[in-house]
């Protein structure tokens, strides 16, 4: 019977989604993965995946035959290798002929023939048989240098840098005068004449060969803030010291030249440029009042201790104004009067032509008062004089 005749009407063609013709259209339609999109989603799967065409061959005859060939194609590389290595290697054109193919830079202290010393046995070899560590190491074993580098430069030349240390003192070993660097290291003097600078910088004792690298690195860092503290103001006080004396941390001393004399100075451990200062304040009128001045214990506040050269005649003690400063007790009763003592009998004229082998007449306490107040009897004469204090 017609379909018109029970009320049906015809369905209608149905019409393809938008999406659904846009990836018909832009994908690949052997590419089955976006029908799979719906169930990834349904399992929670929203990684990203990457199918890989082809891959390991499945059987196992193909899988030997894959590792057959990698292994014959890995060979080939090294034999290729060797073959060029032992062809570099046995090249004439990368043999270091002499030693004028060996370039040095940097070297002012130091000599080339000491530099050249260290690549001896590398002459007329290859130049890709020369160790450039070992040979690195080797130079900076030498004193003078601190820093090295070495290169090669093809195809038979090798190039050296290095980087000297920088002498900031000399240093005295027994009769012997060297130099020393901030790190401590002890150097001797260059041999070359265009290495004979002059130096301006004072003689440091206190320091041996002996010490340990590490003492003579502390006792250095103790001088170079002495020096930097000293010439913090701008006058380059350092260059006039003439001897620095680094044996006791806690006291650095200095000689200072002063017209002919030189003064020993104590700068104690701190405050060396404020201690400085108030030295060359009152240097004229010390010299003025102690001509044999020879050494100033600036470490204390208030008081300075001047000690005098041995054999001279050291004056009484005095304040920074020149005045003599009033004896103590001691004095006092050494200088009393002699009349406040009994009066010792007088000898007879015929005394004074007594016999040889006697003993001479005992002096007066007036004769022992004539004498100077800082002179002791001849008996009593000591063999240095005793500081005198002064109150700057």
């Amino acid at each position: 019977m017609p379909a018109q005749e029970y009320g049906l009407k015809p369905e209608a063609p149905v019409r393809a989604s938008s999406s659904r013709r846009s990836r018909e259209y832009f994908e690949d339609p052997d590419d089955d993965d976006w029908r799979d999109e719906p169930r990834r989603r349904r399992n929670g799967d929203k990684g990203v995946r990457f199918r890989i065409r082809g891959g390991l061959p499945r059987t196992k005859w193909g899988r030997i035959a894959m590792v057959v060939s990698l292994l014959g194609f890995a060979g080939l590389c090294w034999g290729a290798f060797v073959a060029v290595r032992s062809a570099v290697m046995h090249d004439e054109r990368f043999v270091i002929p002499s030693t004028s193919s060996i370039e040095i830079q940097g070297n002012e202290h130091v000599t080339r023939a000491e530099l050249l010393s260290i690549f001896g046995e590398d002459v007329e070899r290859n130049i890709f048989k020369v160790p450039l560590e070992e040979r690195k190491a080797e130079l900076e074993q030498l004193p003078w240098v601190e820093r090295a580098t070495v290169m090669r430069l093809l195809p038979n030349r090798l190039r050296v840098a290095v980087v000297e240390r920088t002498p900031v003192a000399f240093v005295r070993q027994g009769n012997h005068i060297g130099l020393i660097d901030t790190s401590g290291v002890l150097l001797n003097m260059p041999t070359d004449v265009q290495a004979n600078m002059n130096y301006s910088f004072p003689v440091v004792s206190g320091i041996s060969a002996n010490d340990p690298a590490s003492l003579r690195a502390a006792r250095m860092k103790i001088y170079q803030r002495f020096t930097s503290d000293l010439d913090s103001g701008g006058d380059k006080v350092s260059r006039t010291l003439s001897e620095v004396d680094l044996s006791n941390p806690e006291d650095v001393k200095a000689l200072i030249p002063d017209q002919s004399n030189e003064v020993l100075v104590h700068f104690g451990e701190d405050s060396f440029l404020e201690r400085y200062k108030k030295f060359e304040e009152h240097l004229p009128e010390w010299r003025a009042q102690y001509p044999h001045l020879a050494s100033a214990d600036m470490r204390y506040e208030r008081q300075v201790v001047l000690e005098m050269k041995l054999g001279s005649d050291a004056p009484a003690a005095a304040n920074a104004t020149g005045a003599p400063e009033k004896p103590d007790d001691a004095q006092k009763s050494a200088s009393a009067p002699a009349a406040a003592k009994p009066a010792a009998p007088a000898r007879p004229a015929a005394s004074k032509s007594m016999p040889a082998h006697k003993a001479p007449p005992k002096k007066s306490a007036a004769a022992v008062h004539a004498r100077p107040k800082h002179v002791a009897p001849p008996a009593a004469q000591p063999l240095y004089h005793p500081p005198q204090v002064v109150h700057p």
